[in-house]
């Protein structure tokens, strides 16, 4: 059995300091937000998996190479004509980015609810998509909530992130494809402000928790980025704030490594507030390097991290096996 299976999609990185029209070289990595989650959960300890398809372009052995040398079982990844979608990041003196994608029609927006394997999903005790898993493609659209629907009828509990990005598609087509989505998930991790405010009018936790829950939704953590993130339990918001002192190089992926620290929290038996806290020492290491997976925290990094904190020993033992 896996803990934790992801539906989405995974792309080259390239990146590079300074602005991409004036980089002389870029550095190659991959990521996507929903395999950095399990990438991030799988370095804590949780039995991963991914669900995607790859491009047989030149990037395809690199991309199974180093994914599944992370532990991400790849069962459902299949290799098929196409290409594999690719990004530039650039990174500025203060931390700005700047990205360009080239991912329209990639192999991996080919994948539709006929080719979901059904035990796969069976096999998982979370299954985890995204917004953007939604947004690539109508067909993706409808593997995710087919994916979803198959999880719910098996028990399996589901994880779901909004993660909104305009370039992908509008807030009015978000919001349909969320509110197709809530009713088969269990847990709920939309960011807030910006992203809460364009798909819900709103950014106070209670109320965001209320839609939610309204919704179906029976845990929900709301990730406000430096601010760390807020737990709604019986009505009641609790903060969990990051870590401090914290040199930030690179934010990319920080709310997908929440989610898999989070996720990881939970699959461990901590309560949802512990598994906050997790998720947010994940992030927090996270953001200190470079890269959207090639920065995500190891077992004992977290571990270590957690040591000036009142949750250090839980921290400590979710990672046994």
């Amino acid at each position: 059995m896996l803990d934790l299976i992801s539906l989405g999609e995974c792309m080259i990185e390239f990146y590079c300091d300074g602005s991409i029209s004036k980089a002389a070289h870029f550095h190659k990595a991959y990521g996507g937000d929903t395999l950095n989650t399990v990438v991030a959960a799988a370095r804590l300890g949780s039995r991963t998996g991914f669900i995607s398809k790859f491009g047989e372009d030149p990037f395809a052995p690199y991309l199974h190479e180093e994914i599944a040398a992370e532990g991400v079982d790849l069962a459902c990844c299949p290799a098929v004509q196409g290409f594999n979608g690719l990004y530039l990041i650039a990174l500025g003196e203060k931390g700005q980015r700047e990205f360009t994608y080239y991912r329209t029609g990639s192999a991996a927006a080919t994948l539709g609810p006929e080719e979901l394997d059904a035990g796969y999903i069976r096999s998982a005790r979370i299954l985890h998509a995204s917004g953007i898993s939604q947004a690539i493609s109508r067909s993706c659209r409808s593997a995710v909530r087919r994916a979803f629907q198959i999880a719910r009828e098996a028990g399996v509990r589901t994880s779901y992130d909004p993660n909104f990005r305009p370039k992908l598609w509008s807030s009015n087509e978000a919001r349909e494809a969320l509110e197709e989505i809530l009713p088969s998930t269990d847990i709920f991790l939309p960011s807030s402000p910006d992203e809460t405010r364009q798909l819900l009018n709103t950014a106070d936790a209670r109320e965001i928790d209320g839609w939610a829950r309204e919704r179906g939704a029976q845990i929900v953590v709301i990730k406000e980025g430096e601010g760390g993130c807020v737990v709604v339990e019986d009505g009641m918001p609790r903060r969990v704030q990051s870590p401090s002192d914290i040199r930030v190089v690179d934010t990319s992926g920080a709310g997908d490594a929440f989610n898999g620290g989070f996720l990881h929290g939970l699959l461990r038996g901590l309560a949802t507030l512990e598994a906050a806290e997790l998720g947010a020492i994940t992030a927090a290491l996270k953001i200190q390097g470079r890269g959207a997976v090639r920065s995500l925290p190891g077992r004992e990094a977290v571990a270590a991290a957690a040591q000036d904190k009142s949750w250090a020993t839980r921290a400590v033992e979710f990672g046994s096996r």
